[in-house]
């Protein structure tokens, strides 16, 4: 008997993870927004470095490390939005992502949804995630995913506060 798959879908889809958490905006914006604790909730990044002074702001560079499995490569983001308390984002890129938090209020608590938009594939992705990571659209259904978990353990940081 065969194992029965569901198909994936292609790569460069928009990816959406989302939960409320127990807490006010401003307490998930400040664990949000401490990028060095981001490691911590994400299953496939290892650290997310600064590259310019200034701190979080329009225009930072950050250099991530990511792994999955034994892959292990380097990723360029540039932070392009920063509506404190609202959206968060940055463009990768080597991948040619966006990543982008949203907050809202929801009772007494905050809605936080991590959205991935990617308007092009780089070349880059189009070659390492075939060769790396298991396919691109396969890759992406691991992506979406773990920003379901990546949410949880925020949650529960901010939640444990």
């Amino acid at each position: 008997m065969t194992e029965s798959r569901l198909p994936t879908l292609p790569a460069d889809r928009e990816l959406r993870a989302e939960t409320v958490v127990d807490a006010p905006v401003a307490a998930v914006w400040a664990a949000l927004t401490d990028l060095r604790r981001m490691p911590e909730w994400s299953p496939e990044l290892l650290a997310m470095t600064p590259l310019k002074r200034g701190g979080l702001r329009l225009g930072q560079w950050y250099l991530g490390w990511n792994r999955k499995g034994l892959a292990v490569w380097p990723s360029r983001s540039i932070v392009t939005q920063l509506d404190p308390e609202r959206t968060l984002a940055w463009h990768t890129a080597t991948s040619g992502a966006t990543w982008i938090f949203e907050l809202a209020a929801e009772g007494e608590g905050t809605r936080l949804v991590q959205r991935r938009p990617v308007p092009r594939l780089t070349w880059i992705s189009r070659i390492y995630a075939p060769l790396m990571l298991g396919g691109g659209a396969a890759h992406a259904d691991a992506l979406e995913a773990d920003m379901g978990v990546t949410l949880s353990r925020l949650k529960a940081a901010v939640e444990r506060r």
